[in-house]
């Protein structure tokens, strides 16, 4: 399985990048940074950034980048989880067979694959979107990290998810990104993108705000042939992806689903453009997306307690911009778009 993982992130990432700068064909291209780490694996982060210079463009061109920063990033690693991390990931993964008063003092080996992806347009009217698929596994403690060998692991499980974070409320767009990824999701179980869909408004929810990252989407976590806390119900499981061949196959429909999910609404917004109040109303809006990613969300701080953790890579995902307003009244017009955003990020909405 990591073998077959590792290749489909090699291949999506190259999928993604070329779609997205099939945007702005005369426009500047990811830059492709390929990396290795020292304690074991590999990766390559294809980032785009500082778009803002000037155009010397031919006549049809557009005169801005449509992206202001963006970054698609692979990583293929493996190593020893140190105690703390393995104690804080088993409350999340019931398949997890360790006791964590009689872990070794260096650890377990870890293996993970996965493909992590942030993209920040630079029109307020073009949504920001978020993705990741991943793959885990860990081993028993004499076991060398780096070893291809095919073999059963202590534990293993796959998780991801998408994710649209818009400025301003395009409804058909919302419709758009849900029910492809509704459509993913239903061959390998009728009731899975419901769940992952409630559980996608739960978690990336800025709790000092009271209100949602974001429109949704859908994220999963700890999805193996274990039963699941969330997505079993009682002694009834429900029809879901269980094996990891079948957790593989599931994990590739919503990988190949994020090009067709997302790259339509770039198509119809990217060029969209803006006043200087909407681009002021954008930044505010980055600031919460920064609040989310630095304060709540739990993978930033997993891959920040990961020995050697490649911090560029982590913190990739925050915009190139972003603003705070001390008790800033954009919002809070009854009937404006920005309070038609706020509303629905207060409450979430079934889009499909």
């Amino acid at each position: 399985m990591r073998s077959r993982v590792s290749e489909f992130v090699r291949l999506l990432q190259d999928e993604i990048v070329l779609a997205l700068e099939s945007l702005d064909p005369e426009g500047p291209k990811f830059i492709r940074d390929s990396w290795t780490r020292p304690e074991g694996g590999s990766g390559i982060s294809c980032v785009l950034q500082g778009t803002d210079t000037p155009r010397n463009l031919s006549n049809n061109a557009p005169t801005f980048a449509p992206l202001e920063k963006a970054g698609v990033n692979i990583s293929i690693i493996n190593g020893r989880l140190p105690p703390a991390a393995i104690a804080h990931m088993r409350a999340d993964h019931a398949g997890l067979p360790v006791d964590t008063k009689r872990l070794p003092n260096e650890g377990l080996p870890f293996f993970v694959a996965g493909l992590s992806l942030v993209i920040h347009p630079r029109s307020p009217h073009a949504p920001t979107v978020h993705a990741n698929w991943r793959y885990f596994e860990i081993d028993e403690a004499g076991v060398d990290p780096g070893d291809e060998s095919d073999r059963t692991p202590l534990a293993w499980w796959f998780g991801g998810g998408s994710d649209l974070t818009p400025s301003y409320l395009y409804p058909e767009d919302c419709i758009h990104f849900h029910k492809t990824i509704q459509e993913a999701c239903q061959p390998h179980g009728k009731d899975l993108y419901r769940a992952m869909k409630d559980w996608c408004d739960e978690y990336f929810y800025i709790p000092h705000r009271k209100e949602a990252r974001g429109i949704g989407g859908i994220f999963f976590d700890d999805l193996s042939s274990h039963n699941h806390r969330r997505l079993d119900v009682h002694l009834d499981p429900a029809p879901r992806p269980r094996s990891a061949e079948e957790c593989f196959a599931f994990v590739q429909s919503l990988g190949k689903s994020f090009v067709p999910s997302y790259l339509p609404i770039m198509q119809r917004r990217a060029y969209v453009s803006w006043t200087e109040e909407e681009r002021q109303w954008q930044l505010i809006r980055r600031g919460r997306y920064v609040e989310f990613n630095l304060v709540v969300d739990r993978g930033t701080k997993f891959g920040l307690q990961t020995p050697s953790a490649r911090i560029e890579s982590i913190l990739m995902t925050l915009p190139e911009t972003a603003r705070w307003e001390y008790m800033s009244e954009m919002g809070t017009k009854s009937g404006s778009r920005e309070a038609q955003l706020l509303q629905v990020l207060a409450t979430p909405k079934k889009w499909v």
